[in-house]
């Protein structure tokens, strides 16, 4: 079983946006820099007016790692995580597993779009190939 982040004011949009399948991130209201990790404070200007949108759930591959080690009981290995940068979000970056792949085949720069994995509620992230 994975884990479940536990939900709290700041992230709670992130993890239940995907049940409408919408990739939510953090933009702060007064200057409208893009903030992921979610955080109750803007790191560019110390408003604290924030507010969450939805972006295009696309980016590009700006790294990944191959996994091999089972981290979980039972976990199917190998498995890719991709950092990915944002469509529409400058500067935010959604790190998750990526699915529908070949983990062997995943390279920077590739283009990705997001889909959901629904937990108890909880909404994972998850890459594919947009292509």
């Amino acid at each position: 079983m994975r884990p479940l982040p536990e939900l709290t004011p700041e992230n709670t949009a992130f993890w239940t946006g995907g049940a409408e399948g919408k990739l939510m991130i953090a933009f702060c209201a007064d200057c409208s820099h893009a903030i992921h990790p979610p955080q109750l404070i803007c790191p560019k200007c110390w408003s604290q007016a924030i507010e969450f949108k939805p972006v295009t759930g696309t980016g590009a591959v700006y790294t990944f790692t191959v996994n091999h080690q089972p981290w979980m009981p039972d976990m199917p290995v190998p498995f890719a995580l991709a950092v990915v940068d944002l469509d529409g979000a400058p500067g935010a970056r959604v790190t998750a597993e990526v699915v529908n792949a070949d983990p062997e085949s995943v390279v920077i720069g590739q283009t990705m779009k997001i889909g959901f994995l629904n937990i108890d509620d909880i909404w994972f992230p998850q890459w594919e190939p947009a292509q």
